[in-house]
């Protein structure tokens, strides 16, 4: 659920309303406009809310957002509130991006990124830099691993907590759910449309739950299945991660272009393993520093996200043979670490994984699952992390109930992060109301995949037209870029 990547910008370390203030008795929420210092033609926002719905009169965070007016007012058709997803991706920055979403959808709606709480400029949870690098490997191989992987994550809350304020024991999706819906209250709007991609997925799917009358349209796009166990979690994630390795190394069989064609990738990969396991894996681009088998996984990961297969097939084979990347200028994967926001996820995900033997006999279940990638860097990451955490999830998993009005779900078949199982799911619990299209390709948030995908979504958010039963979209090969 790794976020879209936008340009960081210095905003988001705006430290403004970390630590509150009480509310006057009766206040409402309101927005205060201004020019965004980025973009003269986008407003930027600020709104205060409850840190805890639950305590209305009690501490107030700031929420941030950037609103990009319909060009063609006489036909405007109302507010799309947009997230990238993450969890931690800036939907302010989403709203900024000018080409994103095409000419028709910004010529209709007012765009709205609205940053959740905890993340980018709405009263970010902030931690200590060196102690959110020295997070432990998921992959613990013993009793006393496990229990510095608890006590670490319990100290990672407590040094947030102390620099960020109550947001940190309060930034699950259904607060910020609360917040969507005061932010549609604030601006006066009778309904409003959402699209969320990734994990912003969750905010739709939970918004159309709780608030439908106010729901104009809500695009779900790789969408997140809110509803499944820890192990239903894991076992799915790490079944997707696999689905899209054996996608790479078909797509190697087939391109002539690709590096390793007419080479045993599974084999070829199982040696830079075990070299990983023996520490002794040199990362092709940042010698001497050596790669350990959570981020050899991490870096496939990674490469599926766009999919950047040339420039994998380059890290290969030059993490095969390090001689060879003197001089590349093939691009490595992005972020080899997964996107993996415990104060979000562990607001909105109850993953018990029991004890150290437990634990471990679940990560062997998923080895099995995936002989190759072993487990879903974002999936382990999650439950890991969320081993000791303090604060009970606020949103725990639970089934949506039926959609009350037209819903369009897309989702590309091979995805990393949101498997295509996910999204078959979640349309079974919304029922006939829900419609899923399929982008028969690679990669994830299928919008930006694929121009049909783009077409049918843009067609729905202004018709509210939704595609036949069953429709698909065709694979789009990917292109290589970052190769020189």
């Amino acid at each position: 659920m790794r976020a879209l990547r936008w340009p960081a910008t210095a905003a988001i370390l705006v430290l403004a309303g970390l630590s509150g203030f009480a509310r006057p008795a009766g206040a409402a929420p309101v927005v205060s406009w201004s020019v965004c210092p980025e973009d003269a033609q986008v407003e930027c926002g600020k709104m205060r809310v409850p840190a805890d719905w639950a305590n209305p009169y009690g501490p107030t965070i700031e929420l941030q957002m950037a609103r990009r007016k319909a060009t063609d007012p006489a036909r405007r058709l109302g507010v799309l509130v947009v997230n990238p997803g993450g969890p931690g991706g800036s939907a302010v920055n989403l709203a900024l991006d000018s080409e994103f979403f095409g000419a028709d959808l910004r010529k209709r709606f007012d765009i709205i990124g609205l940053d959740p709480r905890g993340v980018g400029r709405s009263s970010p949870v902030l931690c200590s830099q060196a102690l959110v690098d020295a997070k432990p490997s998921p992959l613990v191989g013993s009793e006393a691993g496990f229990r510095a992987l608890a006590a670490y994550n319990r100290r990672l809350a407590e040094d947030c907590a102390a620099r960020s304020g109550p947001v940190v024991a309060h930034a699950d999706t259904g607060s910020v759910v609360r917040d969507v819906e005061a932010l549609r209250v604030a601006l006066g709007e009778p309904k409003i449309s959402i699209f969320g991609a990734s994990y912003g997925s969750l905010i739709g799917e939970l918004y159309g739950d709780t608030h439908p009358a106010t729901l104009r349209a809500v695009v779900l796009d790789s969408v997140m299945d809110h509803s499944v166990d820890v192990d239903t979690f894991l076992a799915q994630e790490t079944a997707s991660v696999q689905d899209s390795f054996d996608e790479f190394v078909k797509w190697c069989a087939r391109d002539t272009r690709c590096v390793l064609r007419g080479k045993d990738i599974p084999r070829l990969w199982a040696t830079l393993m075990g070299r990983a396991q023996a520490g002794t894996l040199e990362d092709p681009y940042d010698p001497p520093a050596k790669l350990g088998v959570w981020e050899l996984i991490s870096a496939a990961f990674s490469a599926f996200y766009d999919p950047q297969w040339f420039s994998f097939a380059h890290y290969l084979q030059d993490a095969v043979e390090p001689a060879g990347a003197a001089g590349r200028r093939a691009a490595p994967p992005i972020d080899i670490t997964p996107n993996s926001f415990p104060a979000v996820f562990c607001g909105d995900w109850s993953l018990p994984v029991g004890d150290f033997t437990a634990y471990r006999r679940r990560i062997d279940a998923l080895a099995k699952i995936a002989p190759q990638v072993k487990a879903s860097p974002i999936a382990l990451s999650a439950a890991a992390g969320c081993v000791g955490w303090p604060h009970p999830p606020g949103s725990p998993q639970r089934r949506l109930a039926p959609a009350r009005m037209p819903m369009l779900l897309v989702n590309a078949l091979h995805d990393p992060a949101t498997g295509h199982a996910w999204a078959q799911q979640v349309a079974a619990q919304l029922g006939p109301s829900a419609r899923l299209l399929t982008y028969q390709g690679w990669g994830h948030v299928a919008y930006s995949h694929s121009p049909c995908v783009k077409a049918a979504v843009e067609r729905y958010l202004i018709d509210l037209t939704l595609p036949r039963a069953g429709a698909t979209c065709p694979a789009v090969e990917p292109e290589p870029f970052g190769i020189g």
